[in-house]
């Protein structure tokens, strides 16, 4: 049986070769779309799979109320860590670790910046961090250890044994590698090269011995069958039991099966984050998916009338309806399966522009189990879906009329669904078209946004040990180059700024209040150097002791104060220490840069700072620019590399997945769009055939060439302006939901859903009159000459 199948399904695509190469080029771009986009998926579904202990590691995460609004941190007071696993029962393992820090390593002359974390020994444990040389009982007996990932034993080693010898870490002091381990996958959250003992580093710290600061992240590890919610009951109100003054801190633990995928919190709740990119595209791959069933559906069922003989033969000869729906199905699973294989080819081809555009490394190993088993999986899915109409309606006709060329009246109803299906095709390529401009103009709103400052020309350095002391001779190297206009020194780069506190008071300060203000600790250049402008006031003195007690702070801070931010105006820390207010700072934009401004306070205290900005002169070669500021930076601060980042690149990297979504959304409305008009040529193709004899008569009757291709057109337009009707609310309520999650969004023009439904109109038109036009040129001879 499954061999007469496989002959028919032959015979049938060897037949009929041009509806065959679109029914099977439909489903195998479909399936190839589909399937690349699972493996996205897949790989951001299995963040952290690697960790053995995913299902019991948290974070402990902070909720503090500012100004009714609660906000989530991930900073936690240095303390904690050894009194929640001594006195929090179901806690099994806590670990303290820094954030990410990008240290200089040298050896010999080779010097490199690695990034990695200063970390508790165990953290090995909890993680279950493989070692491939060293062991993580031994790795941090000494302070002065340091554990390396495999690349970079090997950018330094190369293929010797790394362990005891030393590493120079920011030129100041040797550590002994003690441990190697394995590379960690790239779907992970953790990417350090190297651990270094935190225990060496928190002694000179004063802040990590007290619990009013929050500093590092404290990773749990629970005992298996230790209740989240009992122990988050216990950490609660944990921090404010420790504090001497009264403390609104909320803590609870964020597992870490969710740190990759439901990242984005709100009033103190996970609220989305990647989940819903991850959904988003889910639902497109099975959209693309169901386009090209469509196709298949459409065709086969438009095809049927030139198999209805065939059905009615068969059942004369005594076929049951059951065995006709077994060859049918049978038919397009073997279909499904071809373009299964093509599908597969076409993966491997678009595998690396794909990972290019999602920048990720992306692999397909048929023989891994999980991806043959999808891919089994789809080829019999798709089919059934796809064959499954077709085959209860070829298998229902009745025999006698078919036999006796009686019009088969089921017919009307299939052209029903036919056109149903198209109008389906259609309204979600539009919506997908749509959507695919919506994104794109709120990113460029976001992006022209006005920052408060001029990210072009501008790179930066980070700065290590204790390099900004040397600031003067560097600036001074720095503007003598003719190449560079400005230098200046920062806590960080002016998209992000990483500390803020509510204890700041002034006269007048309502008691009941408490708002959270960001601080930042610069130099004098600063405020020239990023292009940022003074509404009041002048700026901070070249000589940083001089203004010790002088404070600039932004406009949002001196509205905040409201009567009493102005120049002159008194803020005190912590009640204690006055600063005097000597600059009011026109807003610029950092963290969020969907969001308002908050307010921001900037000290004049260049020590310690961790950043070095360089704005070049407009109009300068920016390659000779940054050979010239380089070798001046390694001639000042020997032992060190030039590393520079570019601030308009980070700013770019800010919308990296709203990017993205857009060029995700666009080409694969695009491919939407093409799978479609593959099934809607096949369509307007088997209609011109149908209605061959009538397109002959009307031509010898007078008819034009336009007024046959337009007669042939009309239909299917109309199901693409039915489309357009369906596809705006949607589009309109979908998109308009999704932009009420940003404070400071674009907004829907209705110009946008209408060139959406011209395009798909114009695109549309053109695939069915070449059809239309082909049949009207016809010689109407030939097309009513009896067969």
């Amino acid at each position: 049986m499954i061999k007469n199948y496989l002959k028919t399904t032959f015979r049938s695509l060897l037949k009929n070769r041009s509806y065959s190469f679109l029914n099977i080029a439909g489903l195998a771009i479909g399936i190839a779309c589909a399937s690349l986009i699972f493996l996205w998926v897949q790989d951001e579904v299995t963040f952290n799979h690697n960790f053995a202990k995913k299902d019991v590691l948290y974070k402990v995460y902070e909720n503090q109320t500012y100004e009714g609004k609660i906000a989530t941190f991930f900073g936690t007071p240095g303390p904690m860590a050894k009194a929640m696993k001594a006195e929090i029962p179901g806690i099994k393992n806590v670990a303290r670790m820094s954030g990410d820090q990008g240290q200089i390593f040298s050896l010999g002359d080779k010097v490199i910046t690695e990034t990695g974390n200063y970390a508790d020994a165990e953290l090995f444990s909890m993680l279950d961090l493989p070692f491939e040389k060293g062991s993580a009982s031994n790795a941090f007996k000494e302070l002065n250890s340091v554990v390396i990932s495999e690349t970079m034993s090997k950018k330094f080693f190369g293929d010797s044994d790394p362990i005891g010898k030393s590493l120079k870490v920011n030129n100041e002091q040797d550590y002994l590698v003690t441990g190697v381990f394995k590379d960690l996958p790239k779907n992970s959250t953790y990417q350090f090269q190297w651990l270094i003992p935190l225990a060496g580093i928190d002694h000179k710290q004063p802040w990590m011995t007290i619990w009013e600061a929050n500093w590092v992240r404290t990773v749990v590890e629970l005992e298996p069958n230790a209740s989240v919610a009992a122990v988050n009951q216990k950490l609660a109100h944990y921090i404010g039991s420790k504090t001497k003054n009264p403390n609104n801190t909320v803590c609870w633990l964020y597992s870490m099966n969710d740190w990759n995928l439901r990242n984005h919190f709100a009033d103190g709740k996970i609220d989305g984050g990647r989940i819903t990119y991850v959904r988003l595209f889910s639902f497109i791959a099975w959209i693309i998916l169901l386009i090209a069933c469509i196709n298949f559906m459409n065709l086969s069922t438009a095809r049927s009338e030139q198999r209805a003989k065939e059905v009615g033969v068969r059942k004369v000869m005594g076929a049951g309806k059951g065995k006709l729906i077994g060859q049918f199905i049978s038919e397009a699973v073997i279909m499904s399966f071809i373009s299964v294989l093509i599908a597969v080819g076409l993966i491997y081809l678009a595998l690396p522009s794909f990972n290019d555009l999602v920048q990720k490394e992306l692999t397909v190993d048929i023989l891994q189990p999980a991806h043959l088993g999808y891919i089994l999986s789809i080829g019999v899915i798709t089919g059934l879906l796809a064959g499954s109409y077709p085959a209860f309606y070829l298998s229902s006709f009745n025999p006698i009329s078919v036999l006796k060329n009686i019009k088969i009246k089921t017919s009307s109803g299939a052209g029903f669904i036919r056109q149903s299906l198209v109008v389906v095709q259609f309204s979600v390529s539009i919506i997908l078209i749509i959507g695919t401009v919506i994104i794109y103009q709120q990113i460029q709103h976001v992006k022209n946004r006005n920052l408060g400052y001029n990210k072009d020309n501008l790179v930066y350095i980070n700065l290590q040990g204790n390099q900004a002391d040397r600031f003067s001779v560097v600036y001074n190297d720095l503007k003598q180059s003719g190449v560079v206009e400005n230098a200046a020194l920062s806590d960080n780069i002016a998209l992000a700024v990483g500390s803020n506190t509510d204890n700041y008071s002034w006269a007048g300060k309502d008691a009941t209040k408490n708002p959270l203000i960001s601080w930042e600790n610069v130099n004098s250049q600063f405020i020239s150097t990023m292009g940022m402008k003074l509404v009041a006031g002048h700026n901070f003195n070249e000589n940083a002791a001089a203004d010790s007690s002088n404070v600039i702070i932004n406009e949002a801070f001196a509205q905040q104060m409201g009567k009493e931010g102005h120049i002159g105006g008194i803020i005190r820390d912590g009640g204690k220490k006055a600063f005097q207010i000597v600059g009011i700072l026109k807003d610029y934009l950092y963290n969020d840069m969907y969001a308002s401004v908050e307010p921001l306070l900037l000290y004049n205290h260049p020590p310690g700072t961790g950043v070095l900005s360089i704005r070049f002169k407009s109009g300068t070669d920016i390659q000779e620019a940054l050979t010239k500021a380089g070798d001046i930076v390694k001639k000042d601060y020997p032992g060190y590399p030039f590393e520079y980042k570019f601030v308009d690149e980070d700013f770019n990297k800010l919308f990296i997945t709203e990017t993205l979504t857009g060029k995700l959304s666009g080409v694969f409305a695009s491919l939407a769009i093409f799978i479609s008009c593959l099934g809607l040529f096949g369509l307007a193709a088997y209609t011109a055939e149908r209605r061959i004899k009538e397109i002959g008569i009307r031509k010898v009757l007078g008819a034009s060439v336009s007024g046959l291709a337009g007669l042939l057109s009309k239909d299917f337009l109309k199901l693409v302006g039915i489309a357009c009707l369906i596809a705006f609310p949607v589009a309109f309520w979908r998109l308009n939901k999704w932009l009420m999650s940003y404070q400071y969004r674009v907004n829907i023009n209705w110009w946008v859903f209408i060139v959406a439904g011209i395009a798909a109109i114009v695109i549309a038109l053109a695939t069915v009159s070449f059809q239309a036009v082909k049949a009207a040129l016809m010689n109407p001879v030939k097309s009513l000459r009896s067969e």
